[in-house]
């Protein structure tokens, strides 16, 4: 149903003539006229009558009428609801846990103001998928994967490199240290259930244990962070790297510690992915405000991939 034609018939019952109607929406009497009997024609009713003082309302025309505010109000509500700036910013940040998770309540807290739709997508082909459809405006993933360069058109900036830290229960071997080298960790089990194959985490890890000849096991059912919690309070055999920015609360008697990792420091690197064409004012202020509370990457004494982007990168399409 055309909505000029709806607006037309609200305008002639409410002015009780075409005429003034006409003059309301800046177009002649013949165009309302003939808006009017577009209308009729598509409802298969008479909306007016004619009458010595203009236009009345036919009982069609009063059932008609309360609908055709309403479909006029959802149109407006439609509208601002896609407006500049009236959207909320729809973002990806992979686990409510994560790190990426914690970058969006820091700009939460500083433009409160703002509204916004965070959601937790799988890996970076779902979460590029979604940017390139509109389905989300920005997400947290570590790029470029090796042969899987971003498309066209989306754009990738490093935001922030989370330093691994080892977690052991009360019993394990190195419970005790202050910290432990990557060379410390060679021989000794690091169990990861949740690195899935083909994801931007599993290609991390996969040059992590090539680099450094770890042993990181990905065996049985994730069950997430509480059974993983549990399994390694539990299992003197047993150790898992843990993002040192991601939140994570256990019970005191698991006696679960957090170890620094160096010599070099593996860190995580995350990125913030966007379209380059996407014109969403709130996304330019999340861009601004990750830039200046960010505190770089590539540190000394640091390692990641060297397929992890370093700066502001736009990938070839495929």
């Amino acid at each position: 149903m055309d909505l000029n034609t709806v607006r037309t018939f609200v305008a002639a019952a409410d002015a009780g003539q075409f005429q003034e109607a006409a003059a309301e929406l800046a177009v002649t009497q013949q165009a309302v006229s003939k808006r009017i009997a577009a209308l009729e024609r598509n409802l298969g009713v008479r909306l007016f009558t004619r009458t010595a003082r203009g236009t009345e309302l036919t009982i069609d025309g009063q059932a008609f009428l309360p609908h055709a505010r309403e479909l006029l109000r959802v149109a407006e509500r439609a509208v601002a609801s896609v407006r500049a700036g009236s959207r909320a910013l729809r973002v990806d940040v992979l686990a409510s846990r994560s790190a990426a998770s914690g970058l969006m309540r820091g700009f939460h807290r500083a433009h409160p103001e703002i509204e916004l739709d965070v959601v937790m997508l799988f890996d970076v082909e779902s979460a590029v998928a979604a940017i390139r459809s509109g389905a989300i405006d920005a997400s947290f993933r570590a790029v470029a994967v090796p042969g899987r360069p971003l498309p066209e058109g989306i754009e990738s900036v490093r935001v922030l490199d989370e330093a691994l830290q080892l977690l052991t229960g009360p019993a394990h071997a190195l419970t005790g240290a202050r910290s432990v080298t990557v060379a410390q960790l060679a021989g000794h089990r690091i169990w990861m259930p949740g690195i899935v194959p083909g994801t931007e985490w599993a290609a991390y890890y996969d040059d992590l244990v090539a680099e450094f000849g770890l042993t990181i096991e990905a065996t049985g059912p994730n069950f997430g962070s509480d059974a993983l919690l549990d399994t390694i309070a539990d299992t003197p055999a047993l150790a898992t790297f843990m993002g040192a920015q991601t939140r994570l609360v256990w019970p005191a008697g698991h006696g679960l510690r957090r170890i620094p990792v160096t010599d070099p420091t593996p860190v995580y690197p995350h990125s913030l992915l966007w379209h380059r064409d996407n014109p969403h004012p709130a996304l330019a202020t999340l861009r601004a405000h990750l830039a200046a509370t960010g505190t770089g990457h590539d540190a000394a004494g640091t390692w990641t991939p060297n397929w992890a982007a370093r700066t502001g990168h736009k990938a070839a399409s495929r």
